[in-house]
């Protein structure tokens, strides 16, 4: 097999949101850094993002989450800067706080008693999210139709223009020197000395670390240098809508006015892994809810919708892990890389760039938390 050149500091297998994150991020860090991109082939989730920068809800069964997210969230703004100040480009950034909108009392009250279950938790962060009727809502939302009975309500959410944030993090990673190379899915990993050798078929590539971003690709790469990473793939379904004027100042879990005008909605969740398939069954019932949700939708047309299959580890929460038996090995792996992108690069890359990551990312994040709740 002919073996490239250069070696690297650190090889990060994954072209997605996550991967190039952390890349930019080790790559400010001073580390040369290459880019292993198995290319338009792979199921690329970084795709079909919904772009939320979202807090609420998030840390129920893991409150450790809560304040994970919330530190995104709040590094988000400075992130959004540096990559304008170095691409010049905007990935349109907002805070305005976000909704979780309720069309019958019974949903309002089940959504009460989740948050009410997730500030119960011990070592919860005390983040604010408040339960509003339907005329609370209306001040702040006022195209809500007659069926929204209240919602609730985060300031801590917030959403960017989803593609543009791919386009600007490739940008970034180009500025910066990374290597990327797409179509070179990594085959095998081994470890001779201290040095990574990831075989692919265009030649093999060697680096002193390998941070594994490739989502649910982790399946199979991470058990190569021992690590472990369960996932449990979804499908989940997006509709867009011609442009329209502003009309939605915050977004919806399940649908937001992007910067450009159009609505994007989501939210669907399909055991299925094809991403070439759509369910028409399916973006029928989110349309019919947005429409109920926001009348105003009803005559809209639908420019284009998708499919594309999640990153989801089996319980939701994110791994971040470092190999016991391969030095220098870690997992980057998540559902919410829009949400989590500021703390992938601004956190998590100058800890693999030290060599370590910190006890305290460790200790709640692990993949060895499956091994107790097997047995527990």
């Amino acid at each position: 097999m002919q073996t490239m050149k250069e070696d690297y500091d650190v090889a990060v297998v994954g072209g997605g949101l996550v991967g190039v994150a952390t890349a930019w991020g080790l790559a400010r860090e001073g580390c040369r850094v290459v880019v292993l991109d198995e290319g338009d082939r792979a199921v690329r989730a970084s795709r079909g993002n919904f772009a939320l920068v979202w807090v609420q809800s998030k840390g129920l069964g893991l409150p450790e989450y809560a304040g994970w997210t919330i530190r995104s969230s709040n590094a988000w703004a400075g992130f959004a800067q540096i990559l304008k100040e170095e691409t010049g480009l905007d990935v349109s950034f907002q805070r305005p706080g976000g909704f979780h909108l309720a069309l019958s009392e019974k949903e309002l009250e089940a959504r009460a008693n989740v948050l009410k279950r997730l500030h119960n938790q011990p070592g919860i962060v005390d983040y604010k999210t408040e339960i509003m009727d339907h005329a609370q809502v209306a001040r702040m939302l006022p195209d809500i139709g007659p069926e929204v009975v209240g919602g609730s309500f985060c300031p801590l959410d917030g959403h960017v223009n989803s593609l543009r944030l791919f386009r600007t993090l490739h940008t970034a990673i180009k500025a910066r020197g990374v290597t990327y190379l797409p179509s070179h899915r990594v085959e095998t990993i081994t470890k001779e000395g201290d040095e990574f050798r990831l075989a692919t078929a265009h030649g093999e590539i060697r680096a002193g670390k390998v941070a594994l971003a490739a989502g649910n690709a982790n399946m199979r790469l991470a058990p190569m240098v021992g690590l472990e990473a369960r996932m449990k793939p979804e499908r989940g379904q997006i509709v867009v809508t011609e442009r329209l004027r502003p009309f939605l100042n915050h977004p919806v879990v399940t649908l937001r006015q992007t910067d450009e005008g159009t609505v994007m909605i989501g939210d669907s969740k399909e055991d299925s892994v094809d991403p070439a398939g759509l369910t028409l069954g399916v973006s029928a019932t989110e349309a019919e809810r947005a429409v109920r949700q926001f009348p105003l939708l009803a005559n809209v047309n639908v420019v284009r919708t998708w499919s594309a299959i999640r990153v989801m580890t089996q319980d939701g929460f994110p791994i971040y892990d470092e190999s016991e038996t391969h030095t220098g090995a870690f997992t980057v792996c998540c559902h919410s890389g829009v949400t989590l992108a500021a703390n992938h690069a601004l956190t998590v890359a100058p800890m693999i760039a030290r060599g370590a990551l910190d006890k305290s990312l460790v200790a709640p994040f692990s993949a060895r938390r499956f091994h107790v709740q097997a047995t527990s």
